[in-house]
């Protein structure tokens, strides 16, 4: 065993199967967010829930890009903003507000995906939002929330604000700034970020194009919206079908992010 080998082990050896086993999901995203080009230098963010009954979460450490997170190197945070691994780094301020916020008083939150990228951002900053224009929107207009900008959120009395407008929702436009999404597991957070990215670029491509959109029936709205509801369904493809070959080509193309 060499030596690296042996410190992951040491470190791996500190902690649950369970927490470890995210570290692991969580820093596959961050590797993927970089290898989709959704990130921004050292900013953005993507939390995990620790298991267990405390609400714990795991974060980057701030100063590393995303495509150096490992998941040793994630750093283990409480609802007040301690952290409770050793890091030679501390954690983004903001993220711990938005964050910190959805996994307070939301069970359910497993993984929560923050993003700035161009087109999410441009669709968030429009009057319109995010249009039902095409099959891919369809993933998310029915389950999409609003938060009004205010200002970079360093004042945690943001929070309650954001946990009113997120609600139940698993989107989320954050106006003037990004895009947001919310998981059961870190596979189905990620799979809601791909749709909803992809769904924002479509809608800017589409509106390049000229002022009007192909219209849609209200009936195929309807139906698709029904199909699209089933979270149960959605939770289960994201876990089964679509988490495991992205795995398999990060075991291909990038494999550190199990260190």
């Amino acid at each position: 065993m060499s030596q690296a080998e042996a410190r992951l082990k040491d470190v791996s050896s500190t902690m649950s199967d369970a927490e470890w086993e995210q570290r692991v999901n969580l820093a596959a995203a961050y590797r993927l967010v970089a290898h989709y080009g959704w990130d921004d230098l050292v900013d953005t963010h993507i939390s995990a829930r620790v298991p267990g009954p405390e609400h714990h979460f795991l974060i980057n450490p701030y100063g590393l890009m995303f495509d150096e997170i490992t998941a040793s190197s994630l750093v283990k945070v409480d609802l007040d903003g301690n952290q409770l691994t050793q890091s030679e780094y501390k954690i983004n301020p903001a993220g711990f507000t938005i964050h910190s916020a959805i996994h307070e008083v939301r069970e359910d939150a497993g993984c929560v995906i923050h993003l700035h990228t161009p087109d999410g951002t441009a669709v968030a900053t429009c009057t319109d939002g995010l249009l039902p224009l095409n099959q891919t929107a369809h993933f998310v207009t029915g389950d999409l929330a609003y938060h009004d900008y205010e200002g970079v959120a360093l004042d945690h009395d943001e929070r309650p604000r954001l946990q009113r407008d997120l609600g139940n929702k698993n989107h989320m436009l954050l106006r003037n700034h990004g895009t947001l999404t919310v998981g059961r597991t870190v596979a189905s957070a990620f799979e809601r970020m791909y749709h909803l990215e992809r769904s924002c670029t479509m809608q800017v491509r589409t509106r390049m194009l000229g002022p009007t959109a192909y219209p849609i029936e209200k009936l195929v709205l309807e139906s698709n919206a029904a199909i699209f509801d089933d979270r149960e369904s959605l939770e289960a493809r994201s876990v089964k079908l679509v988490w495991p070959p992205l795995l398999r080509k990060l075991d291909r193309i990038d494999p550190g992010y199990k260190n």
